[in-house]
């Protein structure tokens, strides 16, 4: 019986699911190579009456529009591999971006009596599950931190890796470049991003920035007046659909899983920029330092006041286990940390989590630190709800984005404050980097007596 699958997930309704998946005899009967994957997050039979409804308000015909051939289907790839003759993990491709997944078992459903596969992904609790036989696979796509109902039909089919279509229409025009881009056109709450692409032919690169991260590894192609893009990492689907205008603008819908949609447009600027990622975030008058006291999943209450970070330069950062750009960053420190091995220097994860149960907020992010090898403090900071979480930090003018980076000095006053991780997939990662370098170091070659 593979126990890590069990042991990792440690989830009632997961244990319940699984639990008739026989795997005392695992064998290696699903086909290796590519398989390309459908996410249905629009149920087949809406998306056609909404295809042939005239009579829909304007929000909904630009989805009429723009989405006639995903027609809210979600397409990636993923590739079987074996590392031995009965061990099996996957790695899903997201254009330059392999993720693997190696909590993958094999087994006959006792229900069922046919051919299961359990691709599960523990930190950010979700999982696929799908029967397969004969090169096709059907099943579900289910986040068990977001409600037991929370399911999205998946199917693959084995030895296809294109991810929208075959097709090749010639495209109606590059749209290579920097896009100036409005999401939620149509609603009360529209905010930025910048779209930065790169097309070769018909296929599609890209991503979109916003204030608070990005929306990482984007994969997709170009069909003479439409544009699709899409990304599922295990925690978040993405599926843009667009439409290319007269004037060469695009007008679009954004859906991300099966709980919301919006529409978006953009032009081409290549000067176009957001806001100072340095000035979003900020103390409130009246407050002269940053100052918390959570715990860890150990119980030990944590603090800045705590003798261990004394006298040493303080990276906080505000996250979610469950937060994709958070994991993105994560990798970053701890990259940093290994390449820059500094004891000046210290950080803490403030994890504002899903569970609003701390038993099982602290089973989450004890999987977060095995998973990425974690060496310093994640504390349970609180739910992961904004309001609540600028309420558990007083002090900040409001918690806008997971993640956050405070850079704390020596004298645990706040110097710099970062809203959101523009990621390895933007073009703004490379600066990221030289800036944050620079502060660290400039913050780490001040002793704490020339501090004002």
């Amino acid at each position: 019986m593979n126990k890590s699958l069990f042991g990792a997930i440690g989830l009632l309704l997961l244990i319940g699911i699984s639990g008739c998946l026989v795997v005392d005899n695992e064998y290696d009967s699903i086909a290796p190579g590519p398989w390309r994957a459908e996410l249905e997050l629009v149920p087949r039979q809406l998306a056609a009456e909404a295809l042939n409804d005239d009579k829909r308000d304007k929000d909904q015909k630009i989805s009429r529009e723009v989405e006639d051939l995903s027609e809210g289907i979600l397409p990636f790839v993923f590739e079987v591999r074996y590392k031995d003759e009965t061990k099996v993990y996957i790695e899903i491709l997201n254009g330059e971006e392999r993720i693997r997944v190696e909590d993958v078992t094999i087994g006959r459903d006792r229900a069922t009596g046919k051919d299961t596969l359990l691709i599960n992904f523990p930190v950010y609790e979700s999982y696929i599950r799908g029967v397969f036989e004969q090169g096709v696979m059907n099943g579900e796509f289910v986040a068990t931190n977001r409600g037991s109902n929370y399911r999205i039909p998946f199917s693959a089919r084995q030895g296809k890796n294109y991810r929208f279509t075959t097709l090749r229409k010639a495209p109606k025009i590059n749209v290579s470049g920097r896009w100036e881009t409005t999401f939620g056109v149509d609603s009360d709450a529209p905010y930025q991003a910048i779209g930065e692409f790169s097309q070769q032919g018909n296929r599609l690169l890209g991503t979109f920035v916003t204030e608070t991260g990005d929306y990482r590894f984007l994969e997709g192609t170009v069909q003479d007046n439409k544009f699709y893009l899409s990304c599922f990492d295990g925690a978040h689907a993405f599926l843009f659909t667009g439409k290319i205008l007269s004037d060469s603008s695009i007008i679009g819908t954004f859906r991300s899983g099966n709980h919301f949609r919006t529409t978006w447009k953009a032009k081409r600027n290549e000067s176009f920029t957001l806001r100072n990622p340095m000035q979003i975030t900020f103390l409130k008058e009246g407050y002269n330092r940053f100052a918390f006291e959570f715990p860890n999943p150990q119980g030990k209450s944590i603090s800045l006041d705590s003798p261990e970070y004394q006298n040493k330069v303080k990276l906080i950062q505000i996250m979610g286990t469950w937060c994709p750009n958070c994991r993105d960053e994560t990798v970053f420190l701890q990259q940093y940390l290994r390449e820059n091995p500094d004891s000046d220097l210290a950080v803490i994860s403030l994890a504002f989590e899903k569970h609003k149960e701390q038993t099982k907020a602290f089973q989450t992010i004890k999987r977060f630190k095995e998973k990425f090898d974690i060496d310093y403090e994640v504390v349970h900071a609180g739910y992961s709800d904004k309001q609540a979480a600028s309420e558990a930090l007083p002090m900040l003018n409001q918690v806008v984005s997971y993640p956050t980076l405070i850079f704390v000095d020596r004298k645990d006053q706040v110097r710099k404050i970062h809203t959101g991780f523009k990621g390895p997939a933007t073009a703004e990662y490379p600066a990221f980097k030289k800036e944050f370098e620079a502060i660290v170091a400039d913050l780490l070659s001040e002793s704490a007596s020339t501090i004002n």
